[in-house]
């Protein structure tokens, strides 16, 4: 059984489902089910609308959707290391020097799944032992709350509980984190190539799932109850 932020999404009035990444089987069972064409550019984020209906993505070794996701996502090969730097540093200009980018594609992790095949949809809590990260996209107030929530049971010495990687959008739902054993979250959807499928009010706030029972333990002791989130929600008419 899993857990489910009931409290938390009452307070910041959050209509958009949360996102699940799911490492599983491929027969497991997601309802309605959309795949990427194999060797045709696909960006899984142009599926937001169709997830918002309660629509799953299916990505696998094969059907990865774009290069990016192959290679975080996938730990898939697509070109050699310096086709990749010269395409994201001189295509994409996301670097100021091939020097730079090479340090940081050497240091980046890659996810490789354990099941092949990684589901991408809302929540499904019967698939609860698949879930690696969750997703909520939020305006920016709700992004403040959120990430006011993540340093809730934080002490310092602990991993930073809020991160801000430099990556792919995909690969800040998944590959960026330190861990997945840890609660962590990732402040995301901060990739230009992928800005353009989300509302321009909308950011992405991934958690981990540890991270994620936090923000589940969140009651009304917490500053969701105290005067600084009150002020903003007058300042708001009375909703986020």
């Amino acid at each position: 059984m899993g857990f489910f932020v009931t409290y938390l999404l009452d307070k910041i009035n959050l209509q958009t489902p949360l996102i699940g990444v799911y490492d599983a089987p491929e027969e497991t069972e997601f309802g309605k089910v959309a795949t990427p064409p194999e060797g045709r550019h696909s960006c899984y984020f142009a599926h937001y609308k169709k997830w918002l209906k309660g629509q799953t993505v299916k990505l696998s070794q094969s059907k990865y959707g774009c290069r990016g996701c192959a290679n975080w996502m996938f730990n898939k090969t697509t070109m050699n290391r310096m086709e990749y730097i010269e395409f994201l540093v001189e295509d994409e200009g996301l670097k100021a020097t091939h020097e730079d980018m090479g340090v940081w594609l050497d240091k980046a992790q890659h996810y490789k799944p354990e099941h092949g095949f990684l589901f991408i949809g809302p929540l499904h809590d019967k698939h609860w032992q698949y879930l690696k990260t969750v997703t909520f996209f939020v305006n920016p107030d709700q992004l403040s709350v959120l990430t006011i929530g993540a340093q809730y049971f934080h002490r310092p010495g602990e991993p930073e509980p809020v991160l801000a990687p430099f990556g792919s959008g995909c690969g800040q739902m998944l590959s960026l984190f330190q861990a997945l054993d840890i609660p962590q979250a990732i402040i995301g959807a901060t990739d230009l190539a992928m800005r353009k499928y989300l509302p321009p009010d909308i950011m992405a706030f991934t958690v981990t799932v540890p991270m994620y029972e936090q923000l589940c333990s969140i009651d009304d002791n917490s500053f969701l109850n105290k005067a600084f989130f009150e002020g903003l929600l007058k300042a708001r008419k009375g909703k986020l």
